[in-house]
């Protein structure tokens, strides 16, 4: 886990990295919004993103929209913020807006907020192709027993969607749980739910 910095002053990229090291973080440091994207790995491990708002080239709410599909979490510091562009920022997903000069506890705590968040995001991006492999070893019977089961069904209502036996539904049931490597409903729902898998496109149609 590590915090990003950016800002094109290099005085303040030097104390912020100071202070992210005393806090035990790794970090790096860019002076504009064109190194980080070009040199930036955001797949690795989890990160947040300390981010400048005025910064030639591009603005940290431009940078902010077109990082908007990573996830990244984003914590704005400013010497020249307004309300408007706190607000922007906020509704945009950003974890915290902090004027400068920042006080240490108040940008390590958003730090850590961030790399929390970070983290579980990360951790969910990691399982995605393993649990997607599980619901590709289920049968297509096994996936539409799958999909009514997490929609609530009994296995006499599935059987009845089906137009098969309950005994055959409690077959299937059974290998799906097995497959899925899961003990109840409720952690197979879970699961299936990391992996965007929906339900609704497996039903029967009638």
């Amino acid at each position: 886990m590590r915090p990003s910095n950016i800002d094109d002053d290099d005085q303040v990229r030097s104390a912020f990295t100071r202070l992210f090291h005393s806090a035990g973080y790794s970090v790096r440091t860019f002076a504009c919004a064109k190194d980080f994207l070009n040199h930036a790995d955001l797949q690795r491990s989890p990160a947040c993103l300390v981010l400048d708002l005025q910064m030639p080239e591009a603005t940290g709410l431009e940078l902010q929209r077109e990082l908007e599909p990573t996830g990244i979490p984003i914590i704005f510091v400013t010497g020249h913020g307004d309300m408007e562009s706190g607000v922007d920022a906020m509704k945009a997903g950003a974890v915290d807006f902090i004027a400068k000069p920042v006080p240490d506890t108040q940008l390590l705590s958003a730090v850590d907020h961030g790399l929390q968040h970070a983290t579980r995001a990360f951790k969910v991006r990691c399982e995605q192709p393993e649990i997607a492999g599980r619901i590709d070893q289920l049968s297509h019977r096994e996936r539409q027993v799958m999909a009514l089961v997490l929609t609530g069904k009994s296995n006499k209502q599935v059987a009845g969607e089906l137009g098969v036996a309950e005994k055959t539904i409690r077959v299937h049931r059974s290998r799906v749980m097995q497959k899925m490597r899961v003990r109840s409903v409720v952690e197979l729902l879970r699961l299936v739910d990391k992996a965007g898998f929906s339900a609704t496109d497996e039903q029967p149609q009638h």
